[in-house]
């Protein structure tokens, strides 16, 4: 028969406090970092802590507290799409970093079917999380109502337009797209397209109004080529589209980064120069614009910033204060490459 070593005996306050000298409540005070305790006795307390090997049983404390000490971030895209975007790694990592910086989790939540919303909105309701982090919420988004019902403290990243009384963290999407088009049109180019993705969301809604604001009269509707999402594969689709509505079209806004790279792959298949007979901007200035060929002319967002202050407007409503209700907006810029 094989002999299984037990598990170690985990040290516990008790041990502490008799290896220390001192009370148990003595020994509490000290781990939880409250006063009336003499330096004489925290010095022995905390040789003892080092001495025993004490831990502090954070899930006990949570549970006394009410608190999981995690805050969730929600991703409503496919799987696929999660690996696929910078832009979601990006915001994932800024959001990490202001949770960290409170000693608080992240658990991540990828929501592609309904059955992932059943499964996310059980698993909000049984208090695993004390806040949420919200990336790609679309408008009547169940998980939206889920949240509001449970009165759980969030942040979204982008602004679905029901929204109540909920925080959210964004770009102006409109106006950078809007500056990023007029700028195409300043290089002379004529019949200018747009492979308008994710149009169910604020985000993809707002960037063909704002192409539509800079063309004005040109707009021509029959040169939008509308896409599901944001992927390789889609903009390679779109800009198949719009070559077959129109060979001579001469300039071209890819709803992202990505969106323009696929893009670029279908004007290669048809024997299209970029920039010669194409100019083609995208929008992120994500990884994806400087691994293309020629490099990518785009809007730079802070996808790591809109992460991270989503992660500190939750946390700021975990330590009582009000939602910013108005809504955060971060800054964009216009990086021009050799695309254009």
């Amino acid at each position: 028969m094989v002999t299984i070593p037990g598990r170690r005996r985990r040290a516990t306050i008790h041990d502490v406090a008799a290896e220390a000298g001192v009370s148990r409540g003595t020994v509490s005070r000290v781990v939880n970092n409250e006063p009336y305790v003499s330096a004489e006795a925290r010095i022995a307390i905390e040789a003892a802590i080092e001495k025993v090997g004490y831990v502090p049983n954070t899930a006990a404390r949570n549970l006394v507290m009410q608190r999981s000490q995690a805050v969730g971030l929600i991703v409503h895209e496919p799987h696929s799409l999660f690996l696929e975007d910078p832009n979601i790694g990006e915001i994932l990592l800024g959001a990490n970093s202001a949770l960290s910086r409170a000693d608080y989790q992240m658990v991540s939540l990828v929501i592609e079917s309904d059955r992932d919303t059943e499964r996310v909105a059980r698993y909000l309701s049984g208090g695993f999380v004390d806040g949420v982090v919200v990336v790609s919420a679309r408008e009547e988004d169940p998980i939206t109502r889920v949240i509001e019902r449970l009165d759980l403290p969030a942040a979204f990243v982008g602004h679905p337009h029901d929204l109540h009384g909920l925080s959210y963290v964004g770009i102006n999407n409109r106006a950078s797209a809007r500056a990023i088009t007029e700028r195409l049109i300043g290089t002379g180019r004529q019949r200018i397209g747009m492979i308008a993705a994710a149009l169910d969301r604020d985000s993809g809604a707002d960037r063909l109004a704002g192409f539509t604001d800079a063309l004005g009269d040109r707009f021509d509707p029959a040169l939008v080529a509308p896409v599901p999402l944001y992927t390789y594969a889609d903009g390679r689709d779109g800009m198949r589209a719009l070559l077959a509505q129109d060979p001579l079209i001469d300039g071209v806004f890819a709803a992202s980064d990505v969106i323009a790279a696929g893009a670029l792959n279908a004007l290669r298949e048809a024997g299209r120069s970029v920039p010669g007979d194409v100019g083609i901007v995208g929008f992120d200035d994500s990884a994806w614009a400087l691994r293309c060929q020629p490099l990518l002319s785009t809007v730079r967002q802070p996808a790591n910033g809109l992460g991270e202050r989503a992660a500190e407007s939750v946390l700021s409503q975990l330590r009582g204060e009000a939602p910013e209700l108005g809504g955060i907006l971060l800054d964009t810029e216009i990086v021009w490459r050799d695309s254009a």
